[in-house]
């Protein structure tokens, strides 16, 4: 249909323009003006509608690597500059993240607990290490306050709560959570910063009670602790901006939906190698017990 109106309106106006225009490649354009049905042009066709597809299924989030990663699980034969020329010529974008404001990020070591994790992100066996923090999202209600547990052996969100206020009821349901599904058998590591919640007498407690050591961040160092912050910008620039929410329960639904339907069993990570959290660990599973 678009290589025919350029075709018809060629007289008229620049075929560069047009294709521009139309998000044609002129190259694709003059091969299907030789030949209507060549191969080359019915196959950019059919994978543009595949990489539309995928991304609309991503939440129109994704990028050409990840569009690539899909294409090839459905058995196509592309390379990743394919995919990104068809995204391109399509008007597919992956959702990108937002400037950070510049300024001073670092601070005094912890005088609290000490900073155990330093910065060590890569973990070979699940449950050993949790990361915790919390973040808000606006509602016309107000604020519903979000606290999240990633293992960092599959980045897999393991628990999660939001509640209205910011006290330490919201980290500790995130924990219980964590705790109640994963059991795990060995101490666990559980890093977060220096927020009032995770310094009270309370959370201190839980954790002696469960056998649970307590790693903190540097006082004002947001980097000590970059992979929760990272979950938190990619939740919020893929869903939540895209968002407005009436009331905190609605918030809570899309959250939910987030976490449980997309993020854990199907957003492909790229630490993981591409496979989704829920997906890598079912891989490393089976490779372990050498089915």
């Amino acid at each position: 249909m678009r290589y025919a109106f350029v075709a018809k309106h060629h007289p008229l106006f620049s075929v560069r323009a047009m294709c521009r225009c139309l998000r044609i490649h002129p190259r694709v354009f003059y091969a299907w003006l030789k030949n209507p049905s060549c191969k080359r042009a019915r196959d950019d066709a059919r994978q543009t509608e595949l990489i539309r597809k995928a991304w609309r299924e991503s939440g129109k989030v994704y990028g050409y690597r990840k569009l690539h990663d899909d294409l090839l699980d459905q058995g196509e034969s592309c390379c990743p500059n394919r995919v990104a020329r068809l995204a391109r010529l399509a008007g597919i974008r992956a959702q990108i993240g937002y400037k950070r404001r510049p300024g001073i990020y670092g601070g005094k070591p912890s005088v609290v607990v000490d900073n155990a994790l330093n910065r060590q992100f890569d973990v070979e066996a699940p449950d050993r290490v949790w990361v915790i923090d919390i973040t808000y999202i606006r509602t016309h209600e107000g604020f519903a306050y979000l606290a999240v547990v990633i293992d960092l052996y599959s980045r897999r969100v393991v628990g999660w709560s939001m509640q209205s206020r910011q006290t330490t009821v919201v980290v500790l349901q995130a924990l219980l959570m964590a705790l109640w599904r994963r059991k795990p058998k060995n101490r666990v590591l559980i890093h977060s910063d220096q927020g009032s919640q995770f310094t009270s007498m309370d959370w201190t407690s839980f954790l002696k009670a469960h056998n649970l050591e307590h790693s903190m961040s540097r006082r004002g160092n947001c980097h000590d602790n970059a992979l929760v912050e990272s979950f938190f910008n990619l939740l919020k620039r893929e869903r939540i901006r895209r968002r407005t929410y009436k009331t905190r329960a609605e918030a809570r639904q899309d959250v939910f939906s987030y976490i449980e339907i997309f993020y854990n069993p199907k957003r492909k990570h790229v630490r993981n190698g591409m496979p989704s959290p829920v997906e890598f660990e079912r891989q490393q599973k089976m490779r372990t017990e050498g089915v």
